[in-house]
C-alpha cells in the first residue's frame, strides 16, 4: 500500500495524540463504510532523517525504488477503536520501533510504504 511521506511524518506525535494528530491532517478513509481509517503511522523522524534510507549506506534496496531502513525508527502506529465514524474517529496509539521502507526518488523519499 503506496502512501505519501508527509501524511506519516510525526516527529513530535505522541501514542496519546492519535486523536488530535489525524482530525488535524484530516485524515480520512474515502470508500470506507465509517470514513475512518483503520490503522495511521507516524514515523518520528523528520525528512532528514528519513532521506538517509534512500541514501547508499543507510538503506537496503527492495526493488520498484523501495528501501528498506538499515536501523529501525521510532514510529506510533494509531489503530482505530470499533464503532466510530468520521468525524469522530478514536484512536488508541502504541509506540515502537521498526524497520520503515519508503519509496525514493533520486535519493529522496516520496512515499511510505505500509507493510
Amino acid at each position: 500500500m503506496e502512501i505519501h511521506l508527509s501524511a506519516h511524518l510525526g516527529p513530535h506525535v505522541s501514542a496519546h495524540a492519535c486523536d488530535k494528530e489525524i482530525r488535524n491532517r484530516d485524515t480520512i478513509a474515502s470508500g470506507t463504510e465509517n470514513g475512518c481509517k483503520k490503522v495511521n503511522t507516524f514515523i518520528q523522524a523528520n525528512n532528514n532523517n528519513n532521506k538517509v534510507v534512500c541514501g547508499r549506506n543507510g538503506g537496503t534496496p527492495q526493488g520498484n525504488n523501495l528501501f528498506m531502513s538499515n536501523q529501525p525508527f521510532p514510529v506510533v502506529t494509531c489503530k482505530l477503536q470499533s464503532g466510530q465514524r468520521h468525524p469522530n474517529c478514536q484512536y488508541r496509539g502504541k509506540k515502537s520501533t521498526r524497520y520503515i521502507v519508503l519509496e525514493c526518488d533520486r535519493e529522496s523519499p516520496v512515499h511510505y510504504e505500509a507493510k
